[in-house]
């Protein structure tokens, strides 16, 4: 069909049908270019910041195996409470933490299976009602019946030598 002969066929349209045509036309069209609703501020939804989120996606966030066993990080310590016992580790863990920064034994820091990295636990030890908040920044400890690795210095800070029973609370992130 040459474009003369589709001309003469938009000619034989009756007008009411012609005027329809265009006006369903315009109105697809314009629909395409039309903004987007503005959400007002009590009904938006709260997402967390870009840099929390993406927390979350980063390799240490993710499930991991360590001899044979897989742990699976939570994604909100929210309301974490938990009883177990605690240990200490120094020099003899590597320079290096899961997250990638450099490990600090004199810090106050810890390493836990599942806690999402990093986030910041208040640390009782209840032998002696001592406490203290400690950064969550490596995994472990992988010995059987392990709730927490203290650094050796937020160890010594509540007392603990060897092995102690503690309780942790998430208090941040």
């Amino acid at each position: 069909m040459r474009f003369s002969h589709y001309i003469d066929s938009v000619r034989n349209i009756p007008r009411s049908g012609f005027i329809g045509l265009v006006m369903l036309s315009t109105s697809l069209f314009s629909g395409c270019a039309s903004e987007p609703p503005i959400l007002h501020a009590a009904t938006a939804v709260p997402y967390a910041s870009r840099h929390h989120a993406s927390r979350h996606k980063a390799a240490y966030n993710r499930p991991y195996k360590v001899k044979g066993k897989t742990y699976y990080p939570i994604a909100s310590a929210v309301g974490y409470k938990e009883q177990g016992i605690a240990s200490w580790y120094g020099y003899e863990s590597g320079n290096r933490t899961s997250m990638g920064t450099r490990f600090k034994p004199r810090g106050y820091t810890a390493a836990h299976k599942t806690l999402p990295l990093p986030c910041k636990v208040r640390v009782t030890n209840l032998h002696n009602g001592r406490s203290i908040i400690v950064l969550v920044n490596d995994r472990g400890p992988f010995k059987k019946n392990r709730l927490i690795d203290l650094s050796h210095g937020a160890a010594k800070k509540i007392g603990i030598n060897g092995l102690a029973k503690v309780k942790i609370e998430y208090v941040g992130s």
